[in-house]
């Protein structure tokens, strides 16, 4: 509320102490308003960032999660067809390589390359005993056999290109959706921040102070609320390196996964490969029989009859796959186009704790021209804009900035980063990595 009357402004702490018609109260009160003004801006861009990359993350995670169970379905139903009884008295063998993949994704703790190694073995284990029903074996001639797959490569060279396509495909599926789970818990912990009393105060004289010299409409000159927001979100600019480092990573990663880290390319004809292997053992299921009665021993003759495999028990006719037919099922699109999106989100979101200061000194928000408040007066802000950070706020004419207590809470944010950025880069490369809690 204001008053008509001018007083001397002795009493004011904040606002210039010529004639005012401020009281020490209502000054008292600004300076509250003040506070939640300064966050509302910041508040309202971090929250469209947020909000932004939540429902990303979702997209990919569920599109993902759809995309292994479309597979795990698909192979089915072509196994039933193309194998019958054979399939589904094995079938439990392939169900519990979707679910290792699928643990794989969701929570890790799973090697990859461990668990192609022991369904490959488990397949190998089952075949043999399929193809050679005259003989019984021991189970420790089954483990002679394992130890035999890398010298006999009964499945061909399926095994080794599914290990490579596999492990590339997930590790950047499950690092990338990591990625982007991890945009909006930085954001909500950084836009948090609380604010120490000089920018608050600093915040106050901009934006309230016109009010106590009775010019209501007066608003601040734009390089004026530059420099009280480059130094009230100092602490911010200095995430905007290890922010871009990590944003850059991920858009590198969003290239793998559209080309040969495409996790829809090798989840889709899954299985068909897998049928390939198959097929290729039952084909080489002589010469595959005689390397291992040489390498382990004549196995004994089967004492109980067992139902003969029929003719072709293995053969199969495999629909054809065509990498040009995209599914479109999962999640309602492809990855191709949730990237497409994704890129350009990551893109925009570049260097947006830098440039929060501009963001927030624009629009109906400042004065044009020299008809603009300085901090003082009506008049021209003479004063040059400081650069961003911490560090660069010394001489910041406006705020006291202490740069030798950088918060403690971005500092954290900025070594969460930059663990995240490693990780992606190894997930580029190929490579496995291990996962952190985020919420520690």
């Amino acid at each position: 509320d204001g008053v008509s009357l001018l007083l001397a402004g002795a009493h004011l702490k904040v606002c210039p102490q010529g004639f005012t018609c401020c009281t020490a109260e209502m000054e008292e009160k600004l300076s509250q308003q003040s506070r939640s003004d300064l966050k509302a801006p910041v508040s309202q861009l971090s929250s469209t960032l947020q909000s932004t990359f939540k429902q990303r993350h979702s997209h990919f995670d569920q599109f993902f999660r759809e995309l292994l169970d479309k597979a795990g379905l698909s192979l089915h139903n072509m196994f039933v067809r193309t194998y019958g009884l054979m399939y589904v008295e094995n079938a439990e063998l392939f169900k519990h390589f979707f679910q290792e993949l699928r643990r794989y994704y969701v929570a890790g703790g799973v090697s990859l390359e461990q668990m192609l190694a022991e369904f490959w073995a488990e397949l190998l284990e089952r075949m043999f005993r399929l193809l050679n029903v005259q003989h019984s074996f021991s189970d420790a001639y089954m483990e002679c056999v394992s130890k035999h797959t890398e010298q006999l490569r009964p499945f061909g060279d399926e095994p080794r290109k599914l290990k490579l396509q596999i492990t590339r495909a997930f590790v950047a599926a499950r690092t990338f959706v990591q990625g982007l789970a991890l945009i909006p818990e930085v954001v909500g912990k950084v836009s948090t921040v609380s604010r120490p009393p000089s920018p608050v105060r600093a915040a106050m004289k901009m934006m309230y102070c016109p009010y106590c010299s009775g010019q209501v409409t007066l608003k601040p000159c734009r390089n004026y609320c530059l420099n009280v927001m480059k130094g009230c979100l100092a602490n911010q600019a200095d995430l905007d390196t290890e922010w871009n480092n990590f944003l850059d990573a991920m858009l590198s990663l969003a290239d793998r996964l559209e080309g040969p880290f495409n996790f829809e390319s090798v989840m889709d004809p899954i299985d068909v490969k897998i049928s390939e292997a198959i097929m290729n053992m039952q084909e080489n299921s002589v010469q595959v029989s005689q390397k291992v009665f040489q390498g382990c021993g004549q196995p004994r003759p089967a004492q109980v009859s067992k139902r003969s495999v029929r003719e072709g028990g293995f053969a199969a006719r495999f629909r054809p796959y065509s990498p040009d037919a995209r599914p479109t099922t999962a999640a309602g699109t492809s990855l191709d186009r949730l990237v497409t999106d994704i890129k350009k989100k990551l893109k925009h979101a570049k260097k947006f704790w830098s440039t929060l200061p501009e963001s927030v000194c624009t629009g109906e928000r400042i004065g044009t021209g020299d008809e603009c408040w300085n901090g003082t007066a009506k008049s021209r802000y003479e004063s040059v804009v400081m650069g961003n950070g911490l560090a660069n706020q010394v001489t910041n004419p406006d705020v006291e900035v202490d740069i030798t207590k950088p918060d403690a809470v971005i500092r954290r944010q900025i070594l969460t980063l930059r663990i995240m950025t490693n990780k992606l880069k190894s997930a580029h490369s190929g490579n496995d990595v291990s996962f952190f809690d985020m919420s520690e």
